[in-house]
Parts: structure tokens; C-alpha cells; sequence
């Protein structure tokens, strides 16, 4: 590390213990939200006053994309976080690199780590605990109870329907190759959720797909982020690309996309996505956007 980026930590990670031990964590928290699900918990339960910062996926609300951002959740600096002297710093167990948390913890800043369990239950227990953390707990139950609701009506949508589709959640195109969720994603989870099964096993997490891939797969639905339908100049080009026209779902034109952090998130809209997607996998005739 460069002395002068070293002497920046420094001198920042001594301003926020000043700041702490000054007594400021003793009236209202200065939070930091690593994660888009989280920052909606925190706007959901009307606290977003007490943001300070934001990671770089916290796109919803509109709002959040005003305040300061520190980041990718992934690729965070303890320099830039510490900046916004912060009391509370909300996390995910993907959050780090782990040097730079240890860092802030240092620092004095309390730290919070949710568990990443893409599910209804993981949602509602993720509501909790943020509620719990900013001592609004009559507010988290409103929330979780709403949550729960939505996925109710989930269920009660799914229950009678015997045929699953088969679902292929395209995250990205890069470089012209579609990035495909395997096992094990918030896509995968979703797409069970929403009573469909994934298209692809066999591996687990995220990667690019052959032509040929693709084929076998014989999706019934393909499902698309926007950021992926925007690589491609709109989803009514998807078709044309190797491989997807020759799908199930490629023949019959059987193809959506839906907001990537709405879909994924795992936050406290996930049962209105869930019902949502389950809603369009039964429903498209041809392609269609959100």
C-alpha cells in the first residue's frame, strides 16, 4: 500500500473514533447500507434518515441513488465509508474484501451482517433483524407481515397449477455471450419460488453459455434482466442471437424482463416479484417487458 493511501486511512479511521467516543452513536445512528435489499429495509421502515451511504446496487428507491455511495458491495474501501463517519455499517455475508470490514470495525463502527437465505422466511427474518438494529421493531413486524402476506398470495397463485416451466434466467450479455444462472443463485431461488424450474443444472452460480448449451436447455421461458435486454438493443433482438431462436422458448417467442435488483434483491418486494414472475411465466404469448 502507498504511504499516502495508507496515511488517508489513518488519518480518517481517527476522525471516526473521535466522532464515536464524542458521543454521537448515543443520540441517532449515521448508517451505512451495503446491499440493495437492505437499503429498501431501511427506506420500508421509514428510517431513511439515517442513512448516511449507500453501496453502488442500492438503486431503489429513486432516492437512494442521491445519497453518497461508497461502492461496490463487494469492493469496498475503508477510506471512503469511514469518510461518512458512520455509526452503523449494514452488511450482507458477501459484503468486503474482509481486510476492509475488519478495518471499519476497528475504527469502532458497529458492525451488522445479514444471512443471504433466498427465501420467504429469509426475507421476513432479514426484516426483523434490520428493525431490530435500528430499534423499530412495531415497524419491522407492519413489514414483515406484509412481506408475508404477498408470498401468501404466492402460494395461493402456484397451488394449483401442475406444470412447472422451464425457466433461463440470462443475467448479462458479455461479449456477446449470455451470462446464465446455474444452481444455487437468488435466480435459481426465484424461479423455484415462482413455480417454474431452472433450465440449467449441474453447476452452480453464474456463467457464460454456449449456443449449443442453450439448445439443450430447451427453456420453455427465458427470463432477462434489463441490464442484459439493454446490451442487446431490446429483448425483441434476443431471438436472433445463436442458440436462443431454436429453444422451446425461442420458437414460441416466450421471453421477459424484469428489473435485475427488483427480481434479485431479496428484499421486502421479493413477494411482489415472485408473484410477478410467476404471473408472466404462465402468461406470456410473446416477448414482453416490464
Amino acid at each position: 500500500m502507498h504511504k499516502n493511501k495508507l496515511f488517508k486511512i489513518v488519518r480518517t479511521v481517527m476522525c471516526c473514533v473521535v466522532f464515536v467516543t464524542a458521543g454521537a452513536s448515543a443520540s441517532e445512528p449515521r448508517i451505512v447500507a451495503v446491499g440493495g435489499a437492505l437499503t429498501e429495509i431501511v427506506y420500508a421502515l421509514g428510517a431513511e434518515n439515517l442513512l448516511a451511504g449507500v453501496d453502488t446496487t442500492s438503486q431503489w428507491p429513486e432516492a437512494a441513488k442521491a445519497l453518497p455511495q461508497v461502492g461496490y458491495m463487494r469492493n469496498l474501501s475503508a477510506e471512503g465509508i469511514l469518510s461518512l463517519m458512520p455509526t452503523l455499517l449494514l452488511t450482507t455475508q458477501s459484503s468486503g474484501p474482509q481486510t476492509v470490514i475488519e478495518q471499519i470495525r476497528q475504527a469502532g463502527v458497529e458492525i451488522k451482517t445479514v444471512n443471504e437465505d433466498n427465501s420467504a422466511d429469509g426475507v421476513v427474518s432479514k426484516i426483523r433483524a434490520v428493525a431490530e438494529w435500528l430499534n423499530a421493531t412495531e415497524q419491522g413486524e407492519r413489514l414483515a407481515k406484509q412481506v408475508q402476506e404477498d408470498f401468501d398470495r404466492l402460494d395461493r397463485f402456484t397451488s394449483g397449477i401442475a406444470k412447472r416451466p422451464k425457466v433461463l434466467f440470462v443475467l448479462a450479455i458479455s461479449r456477446g455471450a449470455p451470462i446464465v444462472s446455474g444452481e444455487g443463485t437468488p435466480a435459481d431461488a426465484m424461479i423455484r419460488i415462482a413455480g417454474g424450474d431452472n433450465a440449467l443444472k449441474g453447476f452452480e452460480g453464474f456463467k457464460p453459455a454456449s449456443s449449443e448449451a442453450l439448445i439443450e436447455a430447451a427453456p420453455d421461458v427465458i427470463v432477462l434482466t434489463d441490464m442484459a435486454a439493454n446490451a442487446i438493443g431490446g429483448i425483441e433482438r434476443l431471438f436472433d442471437m445463436p442458440g436462443f431462436g431454436a429453444t422451446p422458448a425461442g420458437k414460441l417467442g416466450k421471453a421477459v424482463t424484469m428489473d435485475a435488483l427488483y427480481l434479485l434483491g431479496f428484499g421486502p418486494r421479493s413477494g411482489q416479484a415472485a408473484l410477478d414472475l410467476a404471473t408472466r411465466l404462465r402468461t406470456v404469448d410473446t416477448v414482453a417487458s416490464e
